[in-house]
């Protein structure tokens, strides 16, 4: 057993939303960012997870190993679970020592050489990209869109394939600008095989008062049906023309 420990806010045992196929989703506790659309405000803090070794995890993806089939597996998200991918690459290595396949969901805000180790047993990334305009990244993100970009960019040299993912938050990137340059980064990185575009919701109002937290985004509408069923649209004939 390794003196490695991580830190997990919760566990999901079959998840059906966080990659392909059944998931056993471990949410890992801190986050480097501050998003104004964040479903998971109690990640933020590294402080108030559970500590697990690597093997305390795979042992319990293992009695859900029957559900997975063929593409499912273990998904790592967070918070963000680069912030440690030390224990993330320990429990991955066992993982696939196992026969599990690994995922990651992730901001990509984050490429050291602890994340490279990581990525090497990493059989997909699910990647975030929040807005297509850095100033609306520094502003409702904390951080700059090139670094994500730069994470995906080393993603595609090593070759590992990419679900794009972006939450449409109504009157910050709802807007065919913000799609063109999804679009963009889509055709630019062969990486990519799959996009998800996700509304933004405000269930999680209810958590940010639960821990005396400013939700930023309270007042911002949720995208309907038709909106979403627009952009996707919109996005999918982009990519192909």
């Amino acid at each position: 057993m390794t003196n490695i420990k991580g830190f997990v806010n919760s566990i999901q045992t079959l998840g059906t939303l966080d990659g392909p196929g059944v998931r056993f989703v471990v949410f890992m506790q801190g986050c480097n960012l501050r998003c104004g659309c964040c479903h998971n405000p109690e990640t933020w803090e590294m402080s108030g997870g559970t500590q697990y070794f690597p093997e305390e995890i795979l042992n319990k993806v293992l009695r859900f190993k029957s559900y997975f089939g063929q593409d499912g597996g273990i998904t790592l998200s967070g918070g963000e679970p680069l912030l440690q991918a030390e224990f993330a690459k320990e429990l991955f290595v066992l993982c696939h020592n196992s026969g599990i396949n690994t995922c990651i969901d992730t901001s990509g805000s984050l490429l050291s050489d602890d994340v490279k180790e990581l990525l090497k047993h990493t059989d997909r990334v699910l990647l975030d990209i929040k807005y297509t305009d850095d100033d609306l990244y520094k502003e409702h993100a904390g951080c700059s869109l090139s670094r994500p970009l730069e994470f995906l960019k080393y993603v595609n040299e090593i070759n590992i394939p990419v679900t794009l993912r972006q939450v449409i938050i109504p009157s910050l990137n709802d807007n065919e600008e913000n799609i063109l340059k999804l679009a963009e980064i889509y055709k630019t990185h062969s990486c990519i095989d799959s996009f998800e575009l996700l509304p933004f919701k405000k269930l999680c109002s209810t958590k940010y008062e639960k821990y005396g937290l400013e939700f930023k985004f309270k007042d911002l509408p949720q995208p309907d049906e038709n909106m979403m069923k627009k952009l996707n649209g919109f996005l999918i004939d982009k990519i192909k023309n």
